[in-house]
């Protein structure tokens, strides 16, 4: 009897739908491209649009709220918002267990508020047999917080000569795969490898900047127009839909000052992708050589649209080191950290933390609008890539076919055979709320349920062809997806009644699934001390 397939699934942090080279940008992904030339590529992949509630609806095939990871994982009172992972829930790895699979996890976790000790919403407690990686969501990359080692501390092994967070994600992945190899060759595996590139700080080997030194010197806006040429001749966008305009918040390249130090941080955070590219080669190699690789269904995409956020102005040092986290406040041979996107300090060693800025999330982006949080097309599309070789023949398609994160955990159940559960260890759990994928494998699939989404306000549900979405505190924007997807053109005056309809589905989901008006969360996230820049636009 044929052993089950293995499951690779691969998430990346913070990047745009169309930076890496099978999706039309400037990065050298090889491996991805690889992955892409001889699996499919999915165009109206979506995510939810912010790293904790993103990672909760990939892990469990619900929506963020259903898990208790309403917006971030901080305790913001009801029960959406608590920030852990609940018991209403159920994880792939907790899934696939009774199915016969090991599970392992390297790198971030990120649904969790309690970060020093181990609760029921760890990966270890959550059906994982083994974890390498970070609890917390963002941080140095030469030092990060909160590295855990199964369910203890383990931020001394970043003091060992030549730590770097992305290369040790990929390295105990590649461990993972032949430690099964050789304890457990007769079980299926899950791999869940959760890389924090790029999201910010800008930090990255001074070979792999150098490698794009002068790869983004045209700047911004010549750019976008490249990616989206690039785009549409590869098949994956259609040709009539308009390049949005750039961000009007942003100059134009021409009239930008401090280009050289701008294209610097383009470079670091090309340099990001690339190192984890690199490392996803290191785990194919290993599925390669223990024989894996023909029958394990890998899975790349990333968390959320690109981030537009500059390091917060008005958060103190003190607070993101010891409140939030996310940094440290000297380097691990005790040099003090450089806070803040200041032109005269070049961006990518320890002793710097920074950001790439908006204008380059607009052109991460290209070509929709908006970015991280916001649910336009901007902050949610993803690149999407399945490679199996044994149960997928096609090779080097696309697939138009629209889907979302919960559709992962359908998709891993229908081709596992693994049972989706409604009762697990004693505790309810909620339906499923995905649809599988895999009817997509083939030829693209007609028509599936509506998609629903919802982050601070910032609202959507997508009917077919069809788009609502909401701006907060703007009106109600109605799109066409065929005619439209770069979101041009707000047809809501012209089909009131479809907008009426549409509402009114949205918010009878946004009631079942315990979702909160904005106003409610931000004064419960105000009177638990949370700080301002993670819960109000800027």
């Amino acid at each position: 009897m044929q052993k089950r397939p293995n499951i690779l699934l691969i998430l990346n942090d913070d990047m745009g739908y169309s930076d890496i080279g099978c999706y039309g940008g400037e990065v050298e992904t090889p491996n991805l491209d690889r992955l892409a030339a001889n699996g499919l590529r999915f165009s109206q992949f979506y995510n939810t649009a912010r790293c904790s509630p993103s990672r909760a609806s990939l892990l469990t095939g619900l929506h963020p709220h259903q898990t208790g990871i309403g917006i971030l994982t901080y305790d913001s009172g009801p029960e959406g918002y608590a920030g852990n992972l609940n018991q209403r829930c159920a994880t792939i790895a907790e899934v696939l267990k009774p199915a016969g699979y090991r599970s392992y996890l390297s790198g971030k976790w990120h649904v969790s508020s309690n970060l020093k000790q181990p609760t029921d919403s760890w990966p270890m407690q959550r059906g994982f047999d083994d974890f390498f990686g970070t609890i917390i969501g963002a941080g140095s990359f030469y030092d990060p917080n909160t590295l855990t080692r199964r369910n203890e501390n383990a931020e001394h092994e970043a003091r060992k000569p030549g730590f770097f967070y992305t290369d040790a994600i990929s390295d105990e992945a590649v461990k993972f795969v032949r430690r099964h190899k050789a304890d457990h060759a007769d079980k299926p595996f899950f791999e869940y490898v959760a890389y924090t590139a790029p999201h910010w700080p800008l930090h990255a080997h001074p070979e792999d900047i150098a490698r794009y030194k002068g790869r983004f010197d045209a700047g911004w806006d010549q750019l976008r127009e490249q990616r989206l040429e690039r785009l549409v001749s590869s098949g994956i966008l259609d040709a009539q839909w308009k390049l949005t305009g750039r961000d009007p918040s942003q100059p134009a390249w021409t009239d930008t000052e401090h280009k050289a130090w701008l294209a610097n941080c383009m470079e670091v955070y090309a340099a990001q992708i690339d190192r984890m590219d690199q490392g996803i080669g290191r785990i194919l190699r290993a599925l390669e050589e223990t024989g894996e690789l023909e029958n394990t269904l890998v899975i790349f995409l990333a968390d959320n649209g690109a981030c537009a956020e500059d390091i917060p102005e008005n958060v103190t040092i003190d607070e993101l080191v010891n409140k939030l986290m996310i940094a440290r406040s000297h380097t691990r041979d005790g040099a003090v950290v450089r806070f803040g996107n200041n032109p005269d300090i070049a961006p990518g060693p320890e002793d710097t933390y920074q950001s790439y800025g908006q204008a380059w999330a607009n052109l991460s982006n290209t070509p929709f609008r908006l970015y991280k949080h916001w649910i336009h097309e901007g902050g949610i599309s993803t690149p999407l890539i399945f490679h199996w070789p044994q149960g997928i023949r096609q090779r080097g398609e696309i697939r138009h076919t629209p889907g979302y994160l919960p559709d992962i955990m359908a998709t891993i159940c229908d081709v596992t055979g693994a049972a989706y559960p409604a009762n697990l260890d004693g505790r309810g759990i909620l339906p499923l709320e995905g649809h599988s994928l895999k009817q997509s494998f083939a030829a693209d699939a007609g028509d599936r349920p509506p998609m629903f989404w919802e982050h601070e306000g910032n609202a959507a549900v997508r009917i077919g062809k069809w788009k609502l979405v909401r701006e907060y505190p703007k009106s109600w924007e109605l799109y066409d997806m065929e005619a439209d997807r770069t979101e041009t053109r707000d047809l809501a005056s012209t089909y009131p009644d479809r907008v009426a309809d549409m509402k009114k589905q949205y918010e009878a989901w946004a009631k079942r699934c315990g979702v909160l008006p904005r106003d409610k969360v931000v004064a419960l996230m105000r009177s638990q001390g949370v700080t301002k820049a993670f819960w109000e636009d800027e």
